[in-house]
């Protein structure tokens, strides 16, 4: 039985046809969820036999780019395991290739989400969840420590009160420039992020200068990061780049989450074998193949996977 990535991948190779689209619907937006109650389950309170999934465009798209990641590369679900656990990666393979797409929602509410990120009420004999809110804080916020990194600092005055910082980030906040320059703004907005550099010290009263340390992952190079670009505008994304250097490592594109603001609703972008797919869980044929590389104007988030080392 092939998985669903062997399937897009053949639908790929073999698609001829003018939509361009995938053959069945992948990750719809929502979902239901039956629960097979028995005798004790009457007892429970409060009685449900249903779960209802609403706004899940906030977990959908990253959902369905952490599936092609793990396929990208057969290292990849040992080293994510370290990160999200064995248990939760090969269930969620498992659920992901059984088309079992309401629970695999329901497996990252439940395992990676906190009960605070999401509202959920109890109406007759359904329990509803609703997802309505920021991806970043659905998805980006609960990888672990998966793209955890530090920055230490030091202050040449040796009265300065806090002499010695380190910056502890769970996640990669990348922030525009204040002035638009020429070449790629996003790798120059990932090197004042993490490369090392000497600033005037910031606490009153005090007139040294502040060294920074080179900004390192805590746990080694993760197989993928994520950018937030939230604050960044249409403007100053004329130039994506393919490539990235991170922390010593090279990182390549493998995709992207889009945000339309007028819907509030997210969308994604993302590469297999170099051919650009995008991903709406609202559409009924909800996997399109393209016929460029989509346009980052409604940029969310950027996704880049580390490049294989060469041997």
């Amino acid at each position: 039985m092939k998985t669903l990535f062997e399937e897009i991948k053949a639908s790929i190779k073999n698609n001829y046809d003018p939509d361009r689209s995938f053959w069945r619907p992948v990750l719809p937006w929502g979902g239901v969820f039956t629960i097979k109650a028995g005798r004790k389950a009457v007892s429970c309170t409060p009685l449900y036999v249903e779960i209802n999934l609403k706004n899940t465009c906030t977990i959908d798209g990253f959902l369905m780019l952490l599936y092609v990641i793990l396929h990208e590369n057969e290292h990849f679900p040992k080293e994510l395991s370290l990160h999200l656990g064995r248990e939760f990666v090969d269930y969620f393979l498992y659920l992901m290739d059984s088309y079992n797409f309401t629970t695999v929602k329901l497996l990252w509410i439940w395992d990676k989400m906190e009960k605070r990120q999401y509202k959920s009420e109890v109406h007759k004999a359904s329990l509803e969840i609703d997802l309505f809110g920021n991806e970043h804080d659905n998805f980006t916020n609960n990888l672990e420590s998966l793209m955890s990194t530090i920055q230490e600092s030091y202050c040449s005055n040796s009265s300065c009160p806090t002499r010695m910082q380190e910056d502890l980030q769970r996640t990669i906040n990348i922030n525009p420039p204040q002035e638009i320059p020429h070449g790629d703004l996003i790798q120059r907005a990932v090197d004042e992020l993490f490369c090392s550099r000497i600033e005037l010290c910031e606490q009153y009263g005090c007139d040294g200068l502040r060294e920074f340390t080179q900004r390192v992952f805590c746990h080694g190079a993760p197989p993928f990061v994520v950018l937030n670009m939230q604050q960044w505008k249409p403007e100053e994304l004329a130039y994506v780049p393919y490539h990235l250097d991170l922390s010593d490592h090279k990182y390549l594109l493998e995709g992207a989450t889009l945000f339309n603001k007028e819907e509030h609703h997210y969308s994604a972008a993302f590469q297999i074998d170099g051919y650009w797919i995008h991903y709406d869980g609202l559409r009924n044929v909800n996997l399109i193949l393209l016929n460029k590389p989509p346009a980052f104007l409604l940029l969310s988030s950027l996704v880049y996977i580390r490049a294989a080392e060469n041997k």
